[in-house]
């Protein structure tokens, strides 16, 4: 097994998510917000995927010593670099989560349930407990409880397959295309913030992140047939985790829809 072999198998759950009715129902400003409520939650989980293979795969203790490989330490330091300390728009350095946040904010969406769940998190000191207690779709927990499985169980070519197949590089694309649409539709609502944050993504993942991020999956795979296999095993069921987040939206704004109606 290999990559192409990973990519020919998950290619059925891609093609569910590019072809996806949600991109269809998202008409109005506030059908956007319903989607950038829930989406938020994958912004945020990303961070501690990433954060569990820089454990893995960088030394982040002391005293310190040279990780395994020079160059899947590189990729894990430049991609927390761009993710946890990007140049915003206005110059600033945030990470990629905070900016996200502040394009809700300009957009009128709301950031309390994605802030009040955070304050659990930190009081429980269990997300699993926290993930539970929540009020989010029975979805959105799945897709959440997925991602801190996977890092649970501590085995890093799994980590890096979630990492690196389960975070779809075709959506951003597609949403960019949606958002500039937007703009247009609606020039009163100030979308600049959001347009730069899946711009961004577009540009760090396509030219540099994207290709290390396979590299990295060839050297965590070492050959070994069982870990090949567990890779596709969590490519695939992180990508039907996401189409199901993407079925959580859809349903929030049809509902939202009809109470309106």
């Amino acid at each position: 097994m290999n990559i192409q072999s990973i990519n020919k198998n998950i290619q059925t759950q891609k093609d569910v998510l590019l072809n996806h009715p949600l991109y269809s129902q998202i008409k109005t400003i506030e059908d956007l917000n319903s989607f950038l409520e829930i989406h938020i939650y994958a912004v945020w989980d990303f961070m501690s995927l990433l954060k569990a293979l820089q454990q893995k795969l960088t030394c982040t203790t002391t005293p310190w010593v040279a990780s395994a490989n020079p160059e899947t330490r590189y990729l894990i330091n430049e991609i927390v670099l761009a993710e946890e300390s990007d140049l915003a728009m206005d110059g600033r350095r945030l990470s990629h989560y905070e900016m996200y946040i502040e394009a809700m904010q300009d957009c009128n969406a709301s950031t309390t349930e994605i802030e009040q769940f955070l304050h659990e998190v930190e009081g429980t000191k269990n997300i699993f407990v926290a993930i539970k207690n929540s009020h989010l779709d029975n979805a959105v927990k799945d897709f959440l409880n997925f991602t801190f499985k996977v890092i649970e169980r501590g085995k890093a070519h799994e980590i890096a397959s979630a990492f690196t197949f389960g975070r779809e590089d075709l959506i951003p694309n597609m949403f960019t295309e949606i958002l500039r649409n937007f703009k247009a539709s609606f020039p009163e609502t100030d979308l600049s913030k959001l347009i730069y944050y899946f711009e961004r993504h577009i540009e760090l993942d396509a030219d540099e992140h994207g290709p290390m991020a396979m590299k990295m999956i060839e050297e965590l795979a070492e050959n070994d047939p069982i870990k090949w296999k567990e890779m596709e095993e969590v490519a695939i069921e992180a990508l039907e985790k996401r189409i199901g987040l993407w079925n959580a939206i859809e349903k929030t704004i049809k509902e939202k829809e009809l109470s309106l109606a």
